[in-house]
């Protein structure tokens, strides 16, 4: 007969936490929210930490480019879908890693004969409104000069006139040698009130730009998750149908994790994709999921999974449990496998970070998850809400909306998720719906974040570790739960203050 598991399967909504003594150093300003990412032996750091606990879903309305940016500025991490092709999956991951650097590598380059009308249409496809001006065009050629939007106007200039007429020569312009280090770099622009600083070689070929507004933007997003060469960290998900064609080009593109995406990870599919992975790119570390108990845990981070996805029916899009009566509560899901990951750490002295993906309705779920053992989570309906997330801004009577669908839906037909069976989506596990606009993600992750901060403070805990250690849980009776709400009518306008 089968097997029942006695527990119940229970949601974060069936949880609070106990408030702990806050010491009087323990305050928003001091708690730290710094992750761990991937795999790491005990006593040492992870290789790849998060600024803070965040990542997004492998979802195409949600894993944009221009959310990955935000979000690892913010010092998370998006995973860009694979429900595309590997061309437009690795060139989306090239997007984010030469959007900012220290040393950046121009990618906004014309020769000096090439027509003004020619420079506004590579400016319009990068994006950016500098070029370097180079004897054959490339990011590596003889560097001549400079030339940005404000140099001309289409209005006032001959647009087939020549760039070599609007330029700045390289003559009369500083310019430094590659052998300046990033602070050295950044001292010349303040001190010289330059908006951009060339590197170049010995020869005068164009090594690096550097740029003023990369220096505030380390200012205003001091957690930013980058790399050794300062470049935004992000990752792409992968899947167990054509990753050996898919993973090669996604780490040329510089993808710095990959994850393999399965509604269901407990597979020899996908322990098998992930031993192929640690053989031939050992160098990249690869996640592995979903699973909800500590046996598919220890299957997959034996497998070499290097950190492992929680949850399988729980997201906002999902009606998996309603199509195939698979899955189990959010909460019951992350305590069994933090449990089987402590264990899998205290028999090899290995340390595999678990993520908590979906079921996260509410901010202080986040705070939840992260005590009850995850190292991060994962969130679809949150980022879809925001300016950066892939769906379209909708006016409806009550306000905005955002469009969003899951990847099990008949609009996004990712068969290669689901297994199940043939080339194609034969029944939904997700649904296409709206959610409401949020706004611009900067803004909304401070929110979350300042509420997780202030939950820590309360249960005394100035880091992540610390919280899962000590955090004290209580279950919720149904009318407990309505004592959380407020229960007064609210004003409709604010009140007058004398």
């Amino acid at each position: 007969m089968a097997q029942i598991i006695a527990e119940v399967s229970r949601t974060f909504n069936e949880f609070l936490l106990l408030p702990n003594r806050t010491r009087t150093d323990c305050s928003p300003a001091t708690v730290e929210l710094r992750a761990p990412l991937v795999r790491h032996r005990v006593g040492e750091r992870s290789a790849i930490e998060l600024g803070s606990p965040f990542t997004s879903a492998i979802m195409q309305a949600v894993s944009t480019p221009d959310l990955a940016i935000a979000l690892a500025r913010n010092g998370g991490l998006s995973f860009l879908h694979h429900n595309q092709s590997i061309q437009d999956q690795a060139a989306a991951v090239r997007q984010v890693k030469n959007f900012k650097a220290g040393f950046v590598t121009s990618d906004t380059n014309v020769r000096p004969d090439d027509s003004l009308s020619h420079l506004v249409a590579v400016m319009q496809r990068t994006g950016h409104s500098t070029a370097a001006v180079t004897h054959d065009g490339s990011a590596t050629g003889r560097l001549l000069g400079l030339v940005t939007s404000r140099d001309f106007h289409p209005q006032r200039h001959d647009l087939d006139g020549p760039v070599s007429g609007r330029m700045t020569a390289i003559a009369d312009m500083p310019h430094t040698g590659a052998d300046t280090t990033l602070s050295e770099a950044n001292a010349q622009l303040w001190e010289q009130r330059l908006d951009c600083l060339p590197v170049l070689d010995v020869e005068g070929r164009l090594q690096y730009l550097v740029f003023r507004s990369d220096y505030a933007d380390n200012k205003r997003f001091p957690n930013q998750a980058v790399d050794s060469a300062k470049r935004l960290r992000v990752g792409a998900g992968v899947n167990t149908h054509d990753y050996q064609e898919r993973v090669p080009a996604l780490v040329e593109a510089g993808a710095d994790a990959l994850c393999f995406d399965s509604s269901d990870g407990y597979s020899d599919w996908q322990a098998q994709a992930l031993t192929w992975v640690k053989k031939h790119y050992p160098e990249i570390p690869v996640g592995g999921g979903n699973v909800v108990d500590g046996e598919a845990f220890t299957f997959l981070a034996e497998a070499g999974a290097d950190f492992v996805k929680v949850g399988v029916g729980g997201g906002s899009i999902c009606i998996t449990r309603d199509q195939k009566g698979i899955g189990r509560g959010q909460a019951s899901a992350v305590l069994d496998v933090a449990a089987a990951r402590d264990a899998f750490r205290e028999r090899t002295g290995e340390y595999v970070p678990i993520c908590s993906d979906g079921g996260l309705v509410h901010d202080y779920h986040v705070a939840l998850a992260l005590a009850m053992g995850a190292d991060f989570v994962m969130m679809g309906r949150y980022f879809a809400r925001f300016d950066q997330a892939a769906g379209a801004k909708l006016p409806t009577r009550d306000g905005f909306v955002k469009e969003y669908w899951g990847e099990g839906s008949n609009r996004a037909r990712n068969w290669q998720r689901y297994g199940q069976g043939g080339q194609g989506l034969i029944f939904e596990e997700g649904v296409d719906g709206y959610v409401p606009y949020a706004g611009d993600l900067n803004e909304g992750l401070a929110l979350t974040i300042a509420k997780l901060k202030t939950t820590m403070v309360s249960c005394g805990s100035a880091t992540l570790a610390e919280f899962q250690s000590t955090a004290r849980l209580t279950l919720v009776s149904d009318q407990s739960f309505q004592e959380s709400h407020a229960n007064v009518t609210l004003r409709d306008a604010p009140a007058t203050i004398a």
